[in-house]
């Protein structure tokens, strides 16, 4: 799983706080889909292909590093 945390949005050029309005987004989605994703508040890592989903784009590759 390929991770992306809400300083990866913010290099992606979104704000800051939307940048972490989305992480929020997608941890709901996450939680809706199934119990095996943590609800912890704390987590700061989702999913790209959740992100992706949530944003309807596809992210590049840039995360990966």
């Amino acid at each position: 799983m390929i991770a992306v945390t809400k300083q990866d949005l913010i290099a992606f050029c979104y704000g800051t706080s939307f940048a972490a309005d989305i992480i929020r987004q997608t941890k709901k989605l996450m939680i809706e889909k199934g119990p095996t994703y943590d609800q912890s508040r704390k987590l700061d890592r989702v999913p790209r292909e959740a992100v992706e989903e949530l944003l309807g784009i596809r992210l590049s590759d840039h995360t990966d590093d």
